[in-house]
């Protein structure tokens, strides 16, 4: 069994900032890649950034200079530190992740519950 769970979700003003933070445990596993998409309300979901295990990222274009998606190997964690948040911003954001549960043969997709942020004066 394997759970994802994200924090630091909430509600800020345009331009603040805020650090979501996944982390991902309940069984051995090997992580391929994490990310972060999202889905604003009303709207299908999209990658907002996603890291492999040698580092290498991807950010969607509406995020690029403004949010930072880091990972902890060691720890199974990811986060995304957003800056200079716009109202557009707003969205339910999910935290996923392609991982080999130890023992199995194949790599599958996990995805968290998700965390509301919410950008408004």
């Amino acid at each position: 069994q394997v759970q994802l769970v994200e924090s630091g979700g909430g509600l800020v003003q345009p331009g603040g900032s805020l650090r979501l933070s996944c982390a991902a445990s309940g069984s051995l596993f090997s992580i391929n890649a994490m990310g972060w998409y999202r889905q604003p309300p009303g709207k299908q979901r999209e990658l907002v950034a996603h890291i492999t295990s040698g580092r290498s990222t991807n950010y969607a274009d509406s995020v690029k200079g403004r949010f930072i998606i880091s990972r902890d190997n060691a720890q199974n964690t990811v986060s995304l530190q957003m800056n200079s948040l716009k109202p557009e911003d707003t969205a339910v954001y999910y935290c996923a992740a392609n991982l080999r549960r130890f023992g199995r043969s194949t790599y599958d997709d996990y995805w968290g519950q998700g965390t509301q942020v919410t950008v408004s004066s």
